[in-house]
């Protein structure tokens, strides 16, 4: 199975995404969006900014956590990640979102 994004609507009723590994291990996910329109291009902003590190915020959760957002030109968080157990897992998150988010596909959850 290929890398791909998942559009779906959340307990809210709002629109997300979900950028999946080849594995199926989730690896970037975003805030709701209201509008389903509003999630394409979120995902749209995911593959241009992805492949440069430039856009990632490296931070550590107040738990000792590493973990990453990415964001775009304007400074908005367009996707997050897990938290990871050590600094060298949280690049490697950030590396496979380098490498997959420009190809990935894109799998529509919530189209009927």
């Amino acid at each position: 199975m290929a890398a791909h994004f998942e559009i779906y609507k959340d307990k809210a009723g709002e629109f997300r995404f979900h950028l999946k590994a080849a594995n199926g291990e989730i690896i970037l996910v975003s805030e709701g969006y209201k509008q389903h329109a509003s999630a394409v291009h979120g995902i749209e902003s995911v593959k241009t900014n992805a492949p440069d590190d430039a856009r990632y915020e490296r931070k550590v959760s107040t738990s000792g956590k590493p973990h990453f957002n990415l964001k775009a030109r304007n400074g908005e968080i367009i996707g997050s990640s897990q938290l990871y157990a050590s600094e060298q897992a949280r690049d490697h998150g950030i590396e496979a979102v380098k490498k997959t988010a420009p190809e990935a596909t894109i799998k529509d959850q919530t189209a009927a």
